[in-house]
């Protein structure tokens, strides 16, 4: 008998920034610079080595229907939420979560 096949994650850790713009005038993620953030976060995760299979990924999403609570991003496969608002929080969620698989109070929704 085979041993059963146990799924492994292709990532560590995915992350997903809303970068939504609504056309409405509701609140959107991009209203607080949310693309800039998610291209800073990438270059930060590329900087520390975390990018590839079996460590980290960032991408941009759609809606991610949090955007009264943004700019929001989310981290899976944990399922952890955060808002943030500037570098130093990115900063933050990158070398605590991303790098020490530590959660970052601080900034979970």
């Amino acid at each position: 008998m085979s041993d059963p096949i146990v799924p492994v994650s292709y990532f560590k850790h995915h992350v997903f920034f809303c970068c939504n713009q609504r056309k409405d005038g509701r609140e959107s993620c991009e209203d607080h610079g949310a693309n800039e953030l998610r291209d800073y976060c990438k270059n930060r995760v590329k900087k520390a080595a975390l990018t590839g299979v079996g460590r980290a990924r960032v991408n941009q999403a759609g809606c991610l229907d949090r955007c009264e609570l943004g700019p929001v991003m989310v981290v899976y496969p944990e399922g952890v939420w955060y808002r943030y608002k500037n570098k130093a929080d990115i900063d933050e969620i990158v070398s605590e979560h991303l790098a020490q698989g530590r959660v970052v109070d601080r900034l979970r929704i």
